[in-house]
């Protein structure tokens, strides 16, 4: 409901309770009859605010339709009293109007009225969450405690006289007081629920309204208390008994939009929720220890109010006390959760990096100051990319749990295996060398074995690199020795894959030396200056062994380490995101030697320049190719930008964008290593390239005619359609060279026609090569 339409609601509402006691008031003969319309509008009253509790009630669920249906309830038990006055003013229009024991009735309204609110709360929890059968019992106890203590105020500040002209009877005053009392009780409630749980403004409209309906029902009833003698009430008097369930039936039709507080609210309401409680206990305590220090008597009424006050804050701290001790658990387990968080992996629920490091130093710790063996292996899933794209990420999520379980189990107990993040893995062995190499062995044959996940059967392998400090290595930090066992990891998949290398170097390089270390430093100033080298390889025309074009190779001789072969540091370099550092240092230094080649050539030749798959949907490619073509005068039509396909590309739309700029500027764009990598075909058909290199494996057309050969004519025909110019790679023979001319390749690139050289071994042509007899390679 709309602010504005209760606004106008509760108008209408206090213009009838005002005509209703105008009339009573100014109508109506007083005596009899006024008593009877009195009792006969309470009675409606009573009614009409029933009939729309449980209208409202209906047409909602949960704690709001329980706490409309309870406030109803109470409202009809107010309005059967009611009617059972207004018959009883019918049937004896002479009798006696004093309270009697017939009254309890009447308790039905206060007592459902707490229960109505009781039921609310749980639709308005507290900001700091605990037990709701807890809550709720808080929530009366300090109800009654800050009632108990108001009443305990009252009673002392009231003259006793007053309380001696109300009657005499003590049932009859207990019952006719019960009623003030029980409204003061649901004012607290009310007031509590206000100031302790913070919500939207629509969510305080009824709370509000429940407020001023007990104000105008406590002001009617404790009226009715002090003229308890004579019963006797005005229609003035008496309008809190309209205006009471008139309040509560707008409460009930309103529609409360619960909303989050704010944290300031949060704060706020717990400090309330925890003070509050004790304020009026505090100034009851306060009164009653001024009056007994002066010399003055407490009576019964007060001695009970204390010891019900005293009971209750007992009660009180007791919950607090649960309530704190369900806190302190909840920050501990909320610690200990963070803690596992930090420290382990949330996929595989193994050890992370950071904790993994941590064992790390203290494992080397032990090792240098009391000779506890330690051994560490690194885990490389091999192709496990492939995976991923073939069946997803979701089962490639549930394989990456199983090994990570499948690798604990092989470990063996005293090992930590730890998930370093992606398809990486760590294994801490306290192993010494003879018994560590056989531990890797036992991984590899436990992860050899299929895994059967959601009914598919998945073969993984793995490429395992083995470190055991040397007896000299007493400095060795865990940072070397994590890096001194991905070298070797690399080595393994130099070696083919799923075997396992262990570390041979010296502390300082050899032949498996830590090359992501000395690779980012190599890349970090100068790379020249760090052994990198640009050696070129001819591109030749089959038709007559002119040289067409060459194709720029990145090479390195690292000081420490000695030569490193380009699948191993380009592998490495990608694997570390320095690969664009290597690709930005081939494009600059095949542009500044484009002048010489043409020298060495007699004329401009083309110059092919790798760059790396994932980076051409990335920043920064563009650039580089602009800066080198500029700042050394190349025209774009010499260069040729060839991707290589070890790497997926991953944001293709921008990929093709960035080909089409490059071509729209005159570089060409070739697709590299054609047949070898990811979705060869799906590549060609989105990419706009002008150039195709052909794999090695579809271009030994003269060791397997039929079946090289079929693929081959078949890749030629698709970029002949295509407009697609084609090279084919790993020529190394004569022969071969004579079949793929014979089968329409005009463009070759092998060690037949040279080795990749530097620019100043270079020479103008390529030594003769005799032509073989064309049955030799074409031939079965």
């Amino acid at each position: 409901m709309t602010t504005g339409r209760l606004s106008a609601q509760s108008a209408v509402t206090l213009v009838l309770v005002a005509a209703v006691t105008a009339i009573g008031t100014y109508a109506v003969p007083a005596g009899a009859g006024q008593r009877l319309f009195t009792d006969a509008a309470q009675c409606a009253a009573g009614v009409l605010a029933a009939v729309v509790c449980f209208a409202a009630g209906r047409d909602r669920s949960g704690h709001r339709r329980r706490w409309r249906i309870l406030l109803g309830t109470g409202l009809a038990g107010f309005a059967v009293v009611r009617l059972w006055w207004t018959i009883s003013d019918v049937l004896e229009r002479t009798r006696e109007v004093a309270a009697d024991l017939t009254d309890i009735g009447v308790l039905a309204l206060p007592v459902f009225t707490v229960l109505a609110l009781v039921a609310g709360s749980m639709a308005l929890p507290r900001p700091v969450q605990a037990s709701l059968r807890r809550d709720r019992i808080v929530l009366v106890i300090d109800s009654v405690l800050i009632a108990g203590s108001l009443l305990a105020l009252v009673w002392s500040a009231v003259p006793r006289r007053i309380f001696d002209e109300v009657g005499e009877n003590p049932w009859i005053v207990g019952f006719a007081a019960a009623y003030p009392v029980a409204d003061l009780l649901i004012a607290v409630m009310v007031v509590l629920l206000l100031a302790t749980r913070p919500a939207s403004r629509a969510a305080r409209v009824p709370l509000r309204l429940t407020a001023l309906a007990m104000l105008a029902l406590g002001v009617s009833d404790t009226l009715r208390l002090l003229q308890l003698s004579s019963g006797v009430l005005t229609p003035v008097e008496s309008a809190g008994y309209l205006l009471g369930p008139a309040l509560l039936a707008l409460a009930a039709i309103s529609n409360p939009g619960l909303g989050e507080p704010s944290l300031d609210e949060h704060a706020e309401a717990e400090w309330l929720h925890l003070l509050l409680p004790y304020v009026p206990v505090v100034a009851t305590g306060v009164v009653i220890a001024v009056r007994t220090g002066t010399g003055g008597q407490l009576t019964s009424y007060e001695a009970y109010l204390g010891w019900l006050g005293l009971g209750l804050v007992v009660a009180r701290q007791m919950f607090t006390i649960v309530d704190n001790t369900v806190l302190l658990a909840r920050v501990s387990e909320g610690q200990q959760r963070l803690h596992h968080q930090a420290y382990h992996d949330s996929l595989t629920g193994l050890a992370n990096r950071a904790l993994f490091r941590e064992r790390l130093v203290l494992a080397l710790d032990a090792y240098r100051h009391r000779g506890v063996p330690v051994a560490l292996l690194f885990a490389d899933l091999d192709d496990f990319k492939l995976i991923n794209d073939s069946f997803g990420h979701a089962m490639g999520d549930r394989l990456l749990r199983a090994i990570g379980d499948r690798l604990v189990a092989a470990a063996g107990p005293g090992a930590l295996v730890a998930r370093l993040g992606g398809d990486e893995f760590a294994v801490l062995l306290d192993h010494r060398a003879a018994d560590a190499e056989p531990a890797g062995h036992r991984i590899l044959a436990a992860l050899r074995e299929p895994f059967v996940i959601d009914g598919h059967t998945v073969g993984v392998s793995a490429s395992l690199g083995l470190v055991v400090p040397e007896p000299g290595d007493i400095e060795l930090s865990a940072d070397t020795l994590l890096r001194r066992a991905d070298a070797a990891m690399y080595v393994s998949k130099r070696r083919g894959k799923n075997a396992l290398a262990r570390y041979s170097g010296g502390a300082d390089g050899g032949p498996n030396a830590d090359l992501p270390h000395l690779l980012a430093r190599a890349l970090s100033g100068a790379p020249a200056a760090a052994g990198f080298e640009v050696y070129y390889q001819p591109i030749v025309r089959l038709t007559d062994g002119a040289i067409v074009a060459v194709e720029a190779l990145a090479r390195w001789t690292d000081p420490v380490a000695g030569p490193v072969d380009p699948d191993v540091f380009v592998t490495v370099a990608e694997r570390t995101g320095l690969v664009a550092a290597i690709d930005d240092f081939v494009l600059d230094r095949a542009c500044a030697d484009a002048a010489g080649l043409a020298n060495t050539y007699g004329r401009p030749i083309d110059v092919h320049v790798n760059v790396s798959a994932a980076r051409l949907g990335q920043h920064g490619l563009e650039e580089a190719v602009a800066q080198a073509l500029d700042r050394h005068n190349v025209r774009p039509s010499r260069l040729v930008v060839e991707i290589t396909e070890t790497r997926r590309i991953p944001d293709m739309p921008r990929a093709i964008e960035v080909a089409e700029r490059l071509r729209r500027r005159g570089v060409r764009v070739a697709l590299d290593d054609f047949g070898s990598g990811y979705n060869a075909l799906a590549q060609l058909h989105s990419l706009p390239v002008d150039i195709v290199k052909l794999d090695s494996s579809l271009t030994d057309v003269d060791v397997s005619p039929e079946r090289a050969g079929a693929l081959c004519r078949s890749v030629l025909a698709i970029c002949a359609e295509l407009g697609i110019a084609v090279v084919a790679e790993g020529i190394e023979t004569p022969a071969r060279a004579h079949a793929l001319a014979a089968l329409g390749c005009h463009l070759g690139q092998g060690y037949l026609f040279g080795q990749p050289g530097p620019v100043h071994r270079l020479t103008a042509t390529i030594p003769a090569q005799p032509s073989p007899h064309p049955s030799k390679h074409l031939a079965s």
